[in-house]
């Protein structure tokens, strides 16, 4: 009976990946608060299409989040281009409330895509993105710290007392057959790495619980 709060970082590549306006649409009452990193790509990228009005641009180690005061922090496609993840997340996992859910999805670094991601040229990055999302602005900076990948999250949740409550690997090329050539490449950096870096996956997502008791443990 009372309001969802609902903390959204990362709101320029978060896409319809939480539809709010059908959540709202179903019943439910949200208040949602947008924040993301001040550069140009995420300027232009806000301008063009946010729909929730007064999303926050700014250094995310210091942007004001209140602790304890989400039930919900969605963060989409947020952590692998930026620095100081690790930081930016725990300052997400402090504004959560006890028992509030973790909406979590990355791009893998431990993967093909993900190296490749990090390695192209900055041209051939900039027309793989055109391809992929003609119009839009970007490509956005791939960083890719340690803590975007499977390896990276498990660790993370071990010591700050969380639980993953669902995990999924995604592939964004599934069903593509327009550009055949991304795939390729992948797969072809998985051959090269005797399958180290996987080609069957480019996205990770999270389901991530705050236990409402900090000193609780599941085993």
């Amino acid at each position: 009976g009372e309001p969802i709060a609902v903390l959204q970082a990362g709101c320029s590549t978060a896409g319809g990946t939480l539809d709010v306006g059908r959540l709202r649409a179903d019943g439910c009452e949200l208040i949602v608060t947008q924040v993301d990193s001040d550069d140009e790509v995420v300027r232009s990228a806000v301008s063009e299409q946010l729909s929730e009005p007064g999303c926050t641009l700014g250094d995310l180690r210091t942007v004001p989040l209140p602790p304890r005061s989400f039930d919900v922090v969605h963060c989409s496609m947020l952590l692998d281009r930026i620095r100081h993840a690790e930081l930016i997340l725990d300052r997400f996992v402090d504004a959560l409330k006890p028992g509030g859910l973790l909406l979590l999805q990355i791009g893998d670094r431990d993967c093909a895509a993900g190296f490749l991601d990090r390695k192209l040229p900055v041209s051939l990055r900039a027309a793989a993105w055109r391809g992929a999302h003609p119009g839009q602005p970007g490509p956005y900076p791939a960083i890719y710290e340690p803590l975007v990948s499977a390896r990276g999250v498990q660790s993370f949740v071990l010591r700050h007392g969380l639980v993953i409550a669902q995990r999924q690997e995604l592939n964004t090329l599934a069903g593509e057959r327009r550009r055949p050539g991304p795939l390729l490449a992948r797969k072809l950096v998985a051959l090269v790495s005797r399958s180290r870096l996987s080609w069957s996956h480019d996205e990770l997502r999270y389901v991530i619980r705050k236990p409402e008791d900090r000193f609780a443990r599941v085993l």
